[in-house]
């Protein structure tokens, strides 16, 4: 599967962006989607996940309540809805795809087995 991150761009503190992944390939149904960030001098690190179906979201403990996930596999996309968004949010942020067991999920980066090209988010304050 081949993932295009998109929706990206400047934005100031408490402002919103909703960032897409559209997906190409066969099978889409069969991946748990995620997000991570990859802020300048820090690891790559989980933001949210959801499983195949949509049903089951997972956050970091500090982004919950103000980021949201969401799938339609319908349309092969998944989406990163941040609010209040906050000058530490600022960092290249990547969606992946890991051929999971059904409905389960992992916050560990090689764990994934695609991946976006990333879209940078900065929040200025």
């Amino acid at each position: 599967v081949q993932l295009q991150a998109s929706g990206g761009g400047l934005v100031q503190a408490g402002g919103s962006l909703r960032l897409s992944c559209a997906a190409s390939g066969r099978y889409f149904m069969s991946y748990t989607m995620a997000w991570f960030r990859q802020a300048p001098g820090k690891e790559r690190e989980f933001v949210a996940a959801t499983t195949q179906s949509g049903r089951k979201t997972y956050y970091a403990d500090s982004l919950k309540g103000r980021f949201t996930i969401s799938r339609d596999n319908a349309k092969n996309m998944v989406y990163l809805q941040m609010t209040n968004l906050k000058p530490e949010d600022t960092a290249v942020y990547y969606c992946a795809a890991d051929d999971a067991r059904p409905e389960m999920y992992t916050t560990v980066p090689d764990a994934y087995d695609y991946w976006g090209q990333g879209t940078q988010v900065t929040v200025s304050s």
